[in-house]
């Protein structure tokens, strides 16, 4: 059984939690806060598919969801994943391209390592990482994902600021390191209001689309975008 067809049969296992079982509960002397957090988590299906399938995190049938639906991972390609910890959208990148493909990841914090991708520790922002991330991946890069948020108040309006700036610095990154006609996917808020980077994207990409897949949790704010056909030339 090949990854995509592992991870498309686990999709369909995560859709409803598993019946007839009882539910965790998590013990007494915890906040109000933890104790709902700790038990959603608990007996959120797509923990325990995590868990099931050997994936680091949940995180992962997003990333799965998200090219089921847009086909951006390709056997053979260099894919970037930055904010990469735990691992496990590289997990899910280096199934679907395949042994002939790249998967580099790079993060502040250091990375267990996972057979088959390759971690950098180092800050986005550097700037020397796309020198060393082009020599990393052996060239330019075909995808660039990112997964990466920063810490939120529970302000909305200063959270969708910073989440925007997180991926805006994903985009300065994926310029520089962007393979002509290549793919950039990365987190967003969803709220009203303008959004600078996809109005970055359609000017740099064929097509810019948006989604929220089933495994982000529906009290999130979370929608992911997906940009493709990447232009080294801007339209203005």
């Amino acid at each position: 059984m090949t990854g995509n067809d592992r991870i498309r049969r686990q999709r369909r296992r995560t859709r409803q939690p598993h019946g007839g079982g009882e539910r965790v509960r998590p013990k007494a002397g915890r906040t109000t806060g933890s104790r709902q957090w700790l038990e959603r988590h608990l007996n959120d299906p797509y923990v325990a598919a995590a868990h099931r399938e050997g994936y680091r995190a949940r995180a992962a049938f997003k990333l799965a969801e998200l090219d089921d639906k847009h086909r951006f991972l390709h056997r053979g390609a260099r894919v970037l994943d930055l904010g990469a910890a735990p691992g496990s959208w590289c997990q899910v990148a280096r199934e679907r391209v395949g042994a002939k493909g790249v998967v580099v990841g790079v993060d502040l914090l250091e990375v267990e390592p996972l057979d088959g991708a390759v971690f950098l520790r180092g800050d986005v922002h550097d700037p020397e990482m796309p020198g060393r991330l082009r020599e990393a991946l052996g060239g330019a890069a075909e995808v660039v994902l990112s997964d990466m948020a920063p810490n939120t108040t529970g302000h909305k309006p200063t959270d969708r600021l910073r989440v925007e700036a997180v991926a805006e610095a994903a985009l300065d990154l994926a310029e520089a390191v962007l393979a002509p006609g290549g793919a950039f996917v990365a987190k967003l808020y969803q709220s009203g209001g303008s959004d600078a980077v996809t109005d970055r994207l359609k000017q740099r990409f064929d097509r810019v689309r948006h989604m929220k897949p089933p495994a982000s949790r529906g009290e999130s704010p979370e929608i992911y975008v997906v940009a493709t056909g990447y232009s080294t030339k801007s339209e203005g």
